[in-house]
């Protein structure tokens, strides 16, 4: 096996040896890389289990992090996240210091491994079906949090993760946003439950589509205020939802990926609404995931048409231009720190 400094020169980001935490780039690929490394963790775990080696080696020290905590979810016992700590050393410190974190809580996403593999499916389902909040991995994962926010501050606290992991990582941050506590948060591959519209190459179907989809959940809200005396819990969730507002999580999404493409077309389709004076339909659908009402009205079970987890009101988005092979490798969590990516960058606000 090679190395440590010798596997990390060749498929690390070597040049988090020496961060700028004012290089949005660097910010980037740090987190990324520290999501990789509770990767790196579990698939350690199965292997020392399986009597093998070490898989390899542990990337956060070359870029002065340490892992303080492994977060273990209570069913399967494998790891899906870490809280990391950053130790720079004293000769290391200049001015970007004062935008860097002090812990990184990172998330893994599935991992197609045999003895985590099957817990991890249950939860990609759970997200399609708005139950991700009712898991005992996601309880473990907003303790943690919140036990690491009560102790040092919420400024000093970052959230990231890919997948499966950056939808844990957003539903915690929306969680500790309506308390009042904004993290900063990079979000990779973050799933979008829908039918994949932004794959339609023809723009004005893609247009048609999404404004049809607008109407029909404009219809549903509005029913559903009107019936059953709802207008007092849709009151809340809307109040909910602009609580939130403030908080503006990074989210980092391939275009040729259908896990998380929809975000483009989603923050798109609510800026053009805004545009010709509808932002008060917008800010209505917006808070609505049409596939959640769909797949309760026609009986499906456990779906929960509250809050969709993926939907939020503000966002800092970019989208990887760059060609990718096929959908798997949009998919993946490398890409993100390439240094030659095309990126497409776009700050979506509430209003």
């Amino acid at each position: 096996m090679a190395s440590g400094s010798e596997y990390f020169n060749r498929c690390g980001p070597k040049y988090l040896s020496n961060i700028d935490w004012n290089n949005a780039h660097h910010r980037k690929s740090v987190s990324a890389s520290l999501v990789e490394g509770v990767y790196m963790l579990e698939e350690d775990r199965q292997a020392r289990r399986g009597g093998s080696q070490r898989v390899a080696p542990p990337w956060w020290e070359f870029f002065n992090f340490k892992v303080v905590n492994a977060l273990v979810d209570d069913n399967d016992k494998s790891i899906f996240g870490a809280i990391f700590e950053y130790k720079p050393s004293a000769y290391s410190y200049h001015r970007s210091m004062d935008r860097s974190p002090r812990y990184v809580i990172a998330f893994r996403g599935t991992l197609i491994k045999l003895e985590s593999f099957a817990r991890d499916l249950k939860l990609d389902i759970d997200i399609i079906r708005n139950g991700l909040h009712h898991t005992g991995r996601f309880r473990t994962a907003i303790k943690a949090v919140l036990d690491l926010v009560s102790v040092v501050g919420s400024s000093k606290v970052w959230l990231t993760g890919h997948s499966l992991g950056a939808a844990m990582a957003m539903l915690a941050g929306k969680n500790m946003a309506k308390r009042g506590n904004f993290l900063e948060a990079f979000l990779f591959n973050p799933p979008y439950v829908s039918p994949p519209i932004e794959r339609i190459k023809n723009k004005k179907v893609r247009h048609g589509l999404r404004f049809a989809g607008t109407l029909i959940k404009a219809g549903i809200a509005f029913a559903a205020a009107a019936s059953d005396n709802h207008n007092n819990s849709n009151g809340i969730q809307d109040s909910s939802f602009a609580a939130i507002s403030g908080w503006i999580p990074c989210l980092f999404v391939n275009h040729l990926d259908p896990i998380c493409s929809e975000y483009i077309g989603h923050f798109k389709h609510k800026k053009k609404l805004e545009d010709i004076g509808a932002g008060g339909l917008a800010r209505l659908t917006s808070q609505h995931s049409l596939g959640n009402m769909a797949m309760s009205a026609v009986g499906i079970k456990g779906i929960d048409t509250s809050e969709p987890l993926h939907l939020l009101p503000s966002a800092n988005l970019t989208v990887n231009l760059y060609p990718c092979q096929d959908m798997i490798s949009a998919h993946e969590l490398h890409q993100w720190w390439r240094p030659d990516l095309n990126l497409s960058c776009s700050v979506y606000k509430y209003k």
